[in-house]
């Protein structure tokens, strides 16, 4: 029984890809001229191109003089970004390609060509072409879902049950009792007719057992690997006598002992399994968080929260690896004076964002009351992921609706591990 080949994602590039997901979600045009491009990696890119100039010869007969417009520009950009490839990538590409109103809004005719280009994390197998007043963003969405679940059942004669690991969460999926009587006979039966009895009842009981495993781990969650626990001998009795569906049975990763079975034993054979689980996510995170605590509490530990403090240090070059959940919704907006270079940066939650950002670019120059400003703004995940590759720290993205991301979000929702100490 070894260990589950289980894909590790790199945190950061996973969480940007997901925020430019939402944000596309988000985006409508005036009219059905919103293009969404699926490329497989085996599909020829001359034969994309060509069915995408045919579309430019029908989107000339469109009777609205700007939809038209705003088709045949689109598609246009489109075709440049395809003809600087030779071949897809090997995932195959995305591009998302349409007319789209400025920020705050604006009226009809101002929109800007905007052009999202996209490697998927998965191999593409579907080649897609659509023209919406919605950008097409569902296939890349399944594409995050997360394939590396890993299945749970606790066991033991009286009770068994189910739990799914998938992402970063956990979850009970359900628990049954066995029906089978206790090994202390009643009064009035022989010894051999009870235990005859009580062998056909537990094997019933592992039959139905089997069955609800291979209903949960195959045909509703295809798991990469199973974990069976539970207290005393049963356990390696069902596992010895391959009650299990051979697809599981060779894909039991580890049997653990346990105090308990059913929902309770789930919970437990997670908690050690860890070693086990070492790759999967949840339990990095879980680990990193405690860690993060752990030299926060401790008198001259090599941790810090505060995302200011995380920000100078980070340029110190002092921190080591930043700690951040997905759901901060902070951006970073930098306003520049084009006269005098002086540079006004606030962090801001991006409701806030418009409104600041137009009263900063309203207003004079504090250094020399040039009224000629530009801003830019960075997503906080990007700023840090940035910053942290100029000094070599690594940036880890925490879910914030687990257990542990919860805990980081008390302190703010960012912490850093400091390779020393600043103030010794």
């Amino acid at each position: 029984m070894g260990k589950p080949t289980i894909q590790k994602q790199d945190s950061v590039k996973m969480y940007k890809l997901r925020k430019t997901l939402e944000e596309l979600s988000d985006k409508s045009g005036r009219g059905t001229e919103l293009i969404s491009l699926y490329v497989p990696p085996k599909k020829a890119l001359h034969e994309v191109i060509n069915g995408l100039r045919e579309e430019q010869g029908t989107a000339d007969n469109i009777k609205s003089d700007l939809t038209r417009t705003h088709v045949v520009d689109a598609l246009s950009r489109v075709i440049q970004r395809l003809k600087l490839y030779k071949k897809p990538p090997d995932n195959g590409l995305v591009v998302f390609c349409g007319a789209l109103p400025a920020e705050g809004g604006g009226p009809i005719g101002s929109e800007v060509i905007k052009l999202y280009e996209i490697e998927p994390p998965k191999e593409l197998q579907t080649f897609l072409y659509r023209c919406d007043d919605h950008f097409h963003v569902e296939l890349m969405k399944d594409m995050l879902k997360d394939d590396n679940m890993i299945g749970f059942l606790a066991i033991d004669a009286k009770d068994a049950g189910w739990g799914l690991l998938h992402g970063d969460k956990l979850e009970v999926l359900s628990e049954t009792s066995s029906g089978v009587a206790g090994k202390h006979r009643q009064g009035g039966q022989s010894a051999r007719r009870f235990e005859r009895l009580r062998e056909m009842e537990l094997n019933s009981y592992y039959h139905r057992v089997a069955d609800t495993t291979r209903e949960y781990f195959i045909d509703i969650y295809p798991i990469k690997g199973l974990i069976i626990s539970g207290p005393g001998p049963t356990k390696e009795t069902f596992i010895r006598e391959e009650y299990l569906e051979y697809r599981l049975q060779n894909n039991i990763i580890a049997t653990l002992d346990a105090s308990y079975a059913g929902s309770e034993g789930v919970r437990e054979a997670f908690a050690r399994a860890q070693e086990v689980l070492s790759d999967y996510r949840m339990v990095e995170e879980k680990k990193l968080v405690e860690k993060l605590f752990q030299e926060i509490n401790f008198p001259r530990g090599l941790a810090v929260y505060g995302l200011k403090d995380i920000i100078d240090l980070l340029k110190r070059n002092v921190v080591n690896m930043v700690l951040i959940t997905d759901d901060t919704n902070l951006r970073k907006l930098d306003v520049t004076c084009r006269r005098c270079q002086n540079v006004q940066t606030e962090i801001l939650e991006r409701p806030k964002l418009i409104q600041r950002t137009q009263e900063l670019l309203s207003s004079p120059c504090p250094n020399c009351k040039s009224m000629d400003s530009e801003s830019v703004e960075h997503d906080i995940v990007d700023y840090l992921s940035l910053v942290a590759g100029e000094t070599g720290a690594k940036l880890e993205v925490i879910s914030g609706s687990t257990e542990y991301g919860v805990m980081l979000s008390s302190i703010g929702k960012v912490g850093a591990f400091l390779r020393y100490n600043p103030n010794q």
